[in-house]
């Protein structure tokens, strides 16, 4: 529970926080399912659609309390998704008995604020930084390419998204939001600006003025409520980030576990998305 609390601020961090779990199954599990709850990257994105396209009629205390229950439903999802995946590995790939838990009170120590701060700073800080910027500087050129590169008075980035498109409607989405979900590996906080990139025809990333511009921008692109809300889905559940899956390599030592971690929420949130496009076309025929 400790390591998935520190998810929520950054799944990298709540990676290297599985140091703690004994068992190494336990340690194993607790890896592969951290990335099923939302990071900060990925809050920006739940908040704006779900205020855009949820909450947003409402005013006042209500519909800041609306836009709160509903952000806490996604957390819970994502907390309970976790709770299935673990489940699931258990009972497949990892199976194995649960250990027991022991709960023992350290000898106290004198604090050593100079100590805790250097190994807090050179472990959890500058390491999980310097894995970023891995990821950051190869990412950001092959995103200045795709929006840059012209074929057939087209840019490249939009050849990408037509490809992608029809697999992206069977998931409520479309090939736009697709590809900035792929691009956005490196950091979950830059899929909106790529997909406003994209929509806009831009060549670098962009930030919307306002919510009423953004909301007109996504209307005009074809989004209705079921897009928004499939988009929120596979916000929530898709493959971890960049700094996340190399912390996961260096964690474990190995690639096999670090597809594993890609594999599981990008197969929950595909299936999620499907599920609820289907349903949603059953229903109000969209």
């Amino acid at each position: 529970m400790q390591t998935m609390c520190m998810g929520f601020g950054c799944n990298a961090a709540g990676v290297v926080g599985c140091r703690i779990v004994d068992s190494p199954r336990e340690r194993l599990i607790a890896i592969l399912t951290n990335s099923l709850v939302p990071c900060n990257g990925r809050f920006p994105l739940l908040i704006t659609l779900s205020a855009m396209f949820f909450t947003g009629t409402a005013a006042g205390i209500l519909g800041s309390a609306a836009s709160a229950l509903l952000l806490t439903g996604f957390i819970l999802l994502g907390v309970g998704m976790t709770f299935l995946a673990s489940r699931l590995l258990s009972a497949t790939i990892l199976k194995g008995l649960p250990s027991s838990f022991i709960l023992e009170l350290p000898p106290y120590r004198r604090p050593q604020p100079c100590r805790i701060l250097l190994r807090s700073l050179l472990d959890r800080t500058l390491f999980v930084l310097g894995r970023a910027v891995l990821s950051a500087a190869p990412a950001g050129v092959i995103i200045w390419l795709a929006a840059n590169i012209t074929i057939t008075d087209a840019s490249l980035l939009t050849h990408c998204a037509g490809f992608l498109a029809p697999f992206a409607r069977l998931m409520g989405l479309d090939g736009v939001i697709l590809i900035a979900f792929i691009l956005g590996i490196p950091a979950n906080e830059i899929v909106l600006p790529i997909i406003l990139m994209a929509y806009l025809s831009t060549g670098s990333l962009v930030q919307a003025e306002s919510l009423t511009s953004l909301h007109t921008l996504l209307a005009v692109n074809g989004w209705t409520p079921v897009t928004a809300l499939c988009t929120m889905l596979f916000s929530l559940l898709h493959w971890p980030c960049a700094t996340t899956l190399l912390t996961i390599k260096k964690e474990t030592g190995s690639l096999k576990w670090t597809f594993v971690a890609f594999l599981l929420p990008t197969v929950l949130g595909c299936c999620t998305c499907f599920v609820v496009n289907g349903i949603s076309k059953l229903l109000f025929h969209v």
